[in-house]
């Protein structure tokens, strides 16, 4: 006990000061084991090794996943890329000239993708931030060997899931949403000039298709601010997750997607007709979305699979 605070017991009458030294006790027997769990996460975790504490609740959950991505109708190239696999799912829509867009997104989920792993659930967060740095930190030693590369950059959307926890990294305007009981939610917040207006009160819902300047980022990967927004949720047998690039929700109204995701039950299937409604909406940018349903491990999971700016571009006629 500091010696203020023994000061002040010793004034105290004795039935008082013997009170007031238990919860002086109490709280710091619950601030060591507090303590003792993060050392044992971060031991774990910097070891490489599992964590006991978690290891039941290891693959309690598993993900069910359909991943599409389409070049659309006006650009010459695809810079989204995207990853899905057992336990990591990312989303990365790259900008920037002379290819630095592909180059951006290709390189952050390059970066990203040894998430896909037994992460600790305390340390889901931990593990994302690590990575979105490890990227940030890539894609400047990528504008220093090639300064033509200057100014390229990269929304990331992902999830990481361990047992039932799942952690969401954040930044830019590439979006997920949670179906759950029947309802959508869109649980990511975008990084743009328009969605800060909006949030101040300056601008109106329905003004934000129409604004000419509804694609300047605030936030994102290689350019500028990039502090990600990271959250921790707890995911449900039943939850259906979308992760997609803003080729699909700046193009497709809200209820057309809930439509497919409420009622197309593969998850492949309902990836496709979100391609569809963007294309159907003019497809000016390009396009990727991944479906992921929550089931338990005797379900079947998709393998990891990739999708990179060079794996989405259509085959040359």
């Amino acid at each position: 006990m500091p010696l203020a605070g023994i000061r002040a017991v010793s004034t105290l009458p004795r039935v008082q000061a013997t009170a007031e030294l238990a919860a002086y006790w109490d709280r710091v027997e619950a601030e060591t084991a507090a303590r003792r769990e993060l050392a044992t996460f971060l031991i774990g975790y910097l070891s490489g090794g599992k964590d006991t504490a978690m290891r039941d609740a290891q693959g309690t959950l598993a993900v069910r996943c359909g991943m599409q991505s389409d070049i659309g109708l006006h650009r010459q190239d695809n810079e989204d890329s995207a990853y899905a696999g057992a336990r990591l799912l990312a989303v990365a829509d790259g900008m920037g000239g002379h290819a630095g867009g592909e180059v951006a997104s290709a390189a952050v989920i390059e970066a990203l993708r040894p998430l896909d792993t037994e992460v600790p659930a305390g340390e889901l967060l931990n593990a994302l931030d690590h990575a979105v740095r490890r990227a940030s930190s890539a894609l400047r030693d990528i504008v220093l060997q090639d300064p033509s590369l200057l100014g390229m950059g990269t929304t990331l959307t992902a999830l990481l899931w361990s047992g039932s926890q799942l952690g969401l990294v954040h930044i830019g305007d590439s979006r997920a949403y949670l179906v759950r009981d029947g309802e959508v939610f869109q649980i990511t917040h975008d990084h743009t000039l328009v969605q800060s207006l909006l949030d101040e009160g300056k601008i109106t819902a329905g003004e934000v298709a129409s604004h000419p300047q509804r694609s300047l980022l605030l936030r994102a990967l290689g350019a500028g601010h990039f502090e990600p927004d990271l959250q921790l949720h707890e995911a449900r047998l039943g939850d259906r997750y979308l992760l997609c690039s803003d080729g699909l929700h700046q193009v497709a109204d809200a209820e057309s997607m809930a439509r497919v995701l409420l009622t197309i039950t593969d998850p492949d299937q309902a990836a496709k007709d979100l391609i569809a409604l963007a294309i159907d909406g003019g497809g000016p940018d390009n396009i990727t979305c991944i479906v992921a349903d929550v089931v338990t491990p005797a379900d079947v999971v998709t393998p990891a699979d990739v999708v990179t700016p060079e794996a989405a571009a259509p085959d040359p006629a």
